[in-house]
């Protein structure tokens, strides 16, 4: 099998076990964290819906500048109600599922790098940065649950039954 089915795959299984966790975040609450270090609800769930997106950057982008002299001109995807948030989940896949479709093995040994104001921080090749990146999308998953579980929401099953999602 190849790389790039490999990440197809992957892909394809975590997608909708995202789908499943965002399709459950509470509209109107979008600055609620359960602790003043913690992220907002609003921007880790978009944080989860927007990761997949990361793998069309890792191919489509040679460097990702964090801190770009003159500024980032990323705009964060706004969205009002989950079905919205869905949607920006939806996208983000789409975009992965092209990338993965237009590249190859050979280019995904090519190099990447993650830099802070022109200063270069990482460098990997995007095999290793599409694998963290789905390792870092699980993790982020697995945060938002936690909110979920905070907020007295149920929590879908993720790799199996939940406490409140016993079917699977």
């Amino acid at each position: 099998m190849t790389l790039t089915n490999f990440f197809r795959e992957q892909l394809e299984r975590e997608v909708p076990i995202s789908r499943r966790v965002v399709a459950r975040v509470p509209e109107g609450r979008p600055d609620w964290k359960p602790h003043e270090k913690s992220m907002q609800l609003g921007y880790l769930a978009t944080l989860v819906a927007t990761m997949p997106g990361w793998i069309a950057m890792a191919i489509d982008q040679d460097e990702l500048d964090l801190n770009p002299p003159g500024g980032s001109t990323y705009e964060t995807p706004e969205w009002r109600t989950t079905e919205e948030l869905v949607g920006v989940l939806e996208g983000s896949a789409a975009r992965a599922r092209v990338a993965l479709a237009g590249t190859n093995d050979g280019f995904l040994a090519t190099p990447w790098r993650l830099l802070v104001a022109g200063r270069t921080v990482s460098e990997s090749p995007r095999r290793v940065v599409i694998a963290d990146t789905l390792c870092h999308a699980a993790h982020h998953r697995g945060q938002l649950t936690v909110y979920l579980r905070l907020l007295g929401v149920p929590v879908p099953s993720i790799y199996g039954p939940s406490a409140d999602d016993r079917v699977f």
